[in-house]
């Protein structure tokens, strides 16, 4: 059975999208619809731009958007999901692409979202860290215990074995990574990024998107969709409004997801979109199945 899957933030790189937009009238079209929504040239900076334009908030999750969103709908009827997943971001990409959430309004709860998220990075100081080589339950016993009420870190991105994300304010952040060092981590590598993403933190960036996801019309899609706060596969509207709304403060549950996957079938999984990280994820979550990108 065939997956696709869908990337998240950071996957973003300079020219990306230029050859699809050059030779395809299809993404030509959405392209220029997308510059249309947004009011202001976003093919610019992803055909053009440099590595630190594409940084921008504003441009990071819509052009990651964009590009997964119509590498998708140009395969034509070469995209025949039996499922669907995304990573952070790319959940509203996948939902796209499976019929849930038209092109539309998905671009404009990205850029809503991508908003939001920056208004809440700047009201509170949150980071990110990569944390290489110890089991869950150690990263996660670790969190709770340098976390306090008014300074928390939890883990955010379940990206495969081995490999957990954590979150939270500066301070509880760094400290956690002290005791990760202690306790076995190979690394422990704060992100550059510039807030607490998948995190309580992130809770007025939730509540700002909870009121532009309750108003979008979400249909059910024509495939299961495999959401972050749960890791279970979705086809019912209301559901999936609900997980997407819980998404900001939540962790991405990848592992489980695609473990779900492969235990409901999958045995082959496309990557659309930009970079290769979910190719790597996948293959370090399962040796029995295949992941590449669109040929």
């Amino acid at each position: 059975m065939k997956a696709f899957v869908f990337p998240g933030q950071g996957a973003q790189f300079p020219g990306m999208g230029k050859d699809l937009y050059e030779n395809n009238p299809l993404a030509k079209e959405l392209f220029d619809k997308a510059d249309e929504i947004l009011g202001f040239k976003i093919t610019d900076i992803m055909f053009n731009g440099t590595a630190d334009e594409l940084k921008q908030t504003k441009v990071t999750q819509p052009a990651v958007f964009l590009h997964s969103v119509i590498s998708a709908l140009c395969m034509g009827d070469a995209f025949e999901p039996a499922m669907v997943a995304g990573h952070s971001l790319g959940e509203f990409s996948a939902l796209v692409a499976a019929g849930s959430l038209s092109f539309e309004d998905g671009l404009r709860l990205v850029y809503a979202r991508a908003m939001a998220m920056q208004k809440a990075t700047e009201q509170a100081q949150g980071t990110m860290a990569a944390i290489i080589g110890l089991a869950d339950d150690v990263v996660e016993n670790t969190c709770a215990e340098v976390s306090t009420d008014d300074c928390v870190v939890v883990p955010a991105n379940y990206n495969c074995p081995g490999q957990l994300v954590i979150s939270g304010h500066v301070e509880a952040v760094n400290a956690a990574c002290e005791k990760l060092k202690e306790a076995g981590a190979k690394r422990a590598l704060p992100l550059p990024v510039g807030g607490a993403f998948h995190s309580p933190l992130m809770q007025p960036a939730k509540d700002e998107l909870q009121a532009a996801i309750e108003q979008t019309d979400i249909k059910a899609p024509k495939c299961p969709v495999y959401q972050n706060v749960d890791a279970k596969p979705h086809t019912d509207a209301a559901e999936i409004k609900q997980n997407l709304i819980a998404q900001l403060t939540s962790s991405v549950r990848w592992t489980a997801s695609v473990q779900a996957m492969v235990a409901d079938g999958a045995t082959d999984f496309t990557e659309c979109g930009p970079g290769k990280a979910l190719q790597g994820m996948i293959a370090r979550i399962s040796r029995d199945v295949t992941a590449h990108g669109i040929e």
